[in-house]
């Protein structure tokens, strides 16, 4: 996590209790969009699941809504136009972590801002090549067979690769017969296609490796821009610290 000062939360105000969420280039942002969304996610489907308000974690949860929200004011200063790179995929959700991910799927501002920022990131063509030669490896023989166990029903097995394939009819297979037993049962099938392998090949492979690489530096690109902005252009108060910072008395995650 970034370092971010954290001031006060006002005079007589408790942890995360005053009238402001935080502060964007100087300028206030007001507690009530924080209410707003936790009232909300108090009334929704999933509220069953959320911690208890005065908890710690009760707390823990509106330190990480509040950074959400900074998240999506953030972005949005950018007024970068309308677009949906779409959806993040679990690796993509991982890489981000909990906050960021939240905030792009929550907010067209942050998504739009993703776009913008990262809209100039290239791959270059060496780094792909690079990385095919790293892991581009020959496709070997696949089998395709109908397979039944006891005279049992036939089911679809493949396509796989004979070390895929149960021992016994692995062996079988390769001396051309169609049945054979093991401790499992006896084991029936008919090879219906052999699918021949084939030797890697760099302008077939090169598209979607290009196209893994460049959403990779996509991310990497944005998450350090969330990070360096956050740092530069964020003020915590305090009660709504990031809940991973160490020095905010809810954070119990130690190493």
């Amino acid at each position: 996590m970034t370092e971010q000062v954290v001031v006060a939360a006002g005079p007589g105000a408790g942890p995360g209790t005053g009238a402001v969420l935080g502060y964007l280039d100087g300028r206030p942002i007001p507690r009530d969009r924080l209410d707003r969304r936790l009232d909300g996610l108090r009334r929704s489907s999933r509220a069953a699941a959320l911690p208890v308000p005065e908890s710690s974690e009760g707390r823990q949860l509106v330190r990480w809504v509040a950074q959400v929200i900074l998240t999506e004011e953030l972005c949005a200063t950018l007024d970068a136009p309308a677009v949906d790179p779409g959806p993040l995929d679990p690796v993509a959700a991982v890489e981000y972590g909990s906050i960021t991910a939240a905030a792009y799927e929550g907010s067209p501002a942050v998504r739009a801002a993703f776009a913008q920022v990262t809209g100039g990131v290239t791959v270059p063509e060496e780094e792909v090549r690079r990385y095919w030669e790293a892991w581009a490896r020959p496709a070997p023989d696949r089998w395709r067979l109908r397979h039944r166990l006891d005279g049992g029903p036939w089911q679809p097995l493949g396509p796989v690769t004979l070390e895929e394939l149960p021992r016994a009819v692995r062996a079988g297979v390769e001396r051309g017969e169609t049945r054979a037993g093991d401790p499992i049962g006896e084991h029936e099938w008919t090879v219906e296609e052999i699918i021949p392998g084939a030797l890697p090949s760099f302008e077939d492979d090169a598209p979607a490796i290009r196209a893994a690489l460049l959403a990779a530096a996509r991310r990497r690109t944005f998450a350090h821009w969330l990070d360096r902005s956050r740092a530069e252009r964020l003020t915590l108060v305090e009660g709504l610290e990031h809940p991973g910072d160490p020095r905010q008395p809810d954070n119990h995650h130690k190493h």
